[in-house]
């Protein structure tokens, strides 16, 4: 899997050389609608791509699946992407469900794929063009063919139950990107009625700790990504310097998990800017481990 262009700055010239897709996605219970907000403010040309519904079903309904290849190519042909496309994704939190969208076009092979680096807040602060309304027609369909799915980057539920039984396991970890407090199982989780906690041989690892806090001269606040080198300061401190080695150098592999599968990309994404190889995605997550009532989890005291 290439690390070339996995995440790019806003520039103008990517608007002859690359089709946006915005990828905006809000925690369950947001009144916010990203599809509207797409109409209202949008890069010129851009794409939307709701991630919850180009999704596979799961038998304990847990939305943003990764899609089946029939899936993911019918979407890329009904956006106008072909297989040779830049496909450049953003949000409009700056860093947050775009990660994850990257995350499911590498699976699926294409390459030339990135990141807005600061999304959407980054652009509008650049004082580049804006597009307002209804798009007035949809995008050329292209025919994309069927893409081969790499499931070997991608962990199972199954795979986690054999990490979370074996003690002596040191060549693996699950690096948790939920917050402190729903980690150690003393803030509540935002689904109603979901245990918070952790799994066995798992480390807590917050997504924002790869995140940087930038505001606009409007006030407005968003996220984009530190340095890869500030990236790397931060995991070491988040994990200490010995399991940071391991994670860098390839001797210990990764599984990101987060609570449903979506700020385990923040996570993915700033390892593989660190050139990261051995490192997987949880999809399940938190949400379908917790929902498990054979599932080991562990609360701190």
């Amino acid at each position: 899997m290439s690390i070339s262009r996995l995440l790019v700055r806003p520039s103008r010239s990517l608007l002859k050389s690359a089709v946006f897709v915005d990828s905006t996605w809000f925690m369950p219970g947001s009144p916010r609608n990203p599809s509207e907000e797409w109409k209202q403010k949008r890069i010129p040309g851009s794409r939307r791509l709701d991630l919850d519904q180009v999704a596979s079903s799961h038998h304990l309904g847990l939305k943003h699946m990764m899609p089946s290849p029939e899936l993911f190519a019918s979407t890329c042909g009904t956006l106008g992407i072909a297989r040779s496309s830049h496909v450049v994704l953003y949000d409009t939190h700056g860093i947050f469900s775009s990660p994850r969208a990257l995350f499911m076009f590498r699976a699926f092979g294409h390459e030339n794929s990135s990141v807005l680096d600061g999304g959407l807040p980054a652009w509008e602060a650049g004082g580049l063009p804006l597009e307002n309304g209804t798009p007035e027609s949809e995008p050329s369909p292209q025919d994309y063919p069927l893409p081969e799915y790499d499931s070997n980057i991608v962990a199972s539920y199954t795979d986690i139950v054999n990490h979370t039984k074996n003690a002596n396991n040191i060549n693996q970890i699950v690096l948790d990107a939920r917050s402190p407090g729903r980690f150690h199982g003393t803030d509540p989780e935002p689904r109603p009625g979901l245990s918070s906690g952790h799994m066995p041989h798992s480390v807590s690892l917050p997504f924002n700790v790869f995140l940087r806090q930038e505001t606009t001269s409007s006030g407005q606040t968003y996220t984009s990504f530190l340095s890869a080198g500030e990236v790397k300061d931060s995991l070491t401190k988040a994990v200490g310097s010995e399991l940071a080695e391991g994670i860098i150098t390839g001797k210990t592999a990764v599984i990101t998990s987060c609570g449903s599968g979506m700020t385990a990309g923040i996570l993915w994404l700033g390892l593989r800017l660190l050139d990261v190889s051995k490192i997987r995605l949880y999809d399940e997550s938190w949400t379908g481990y917790a929902l498990q009532t054979d599932a080991p989890i562990l609360k701190t005291s």
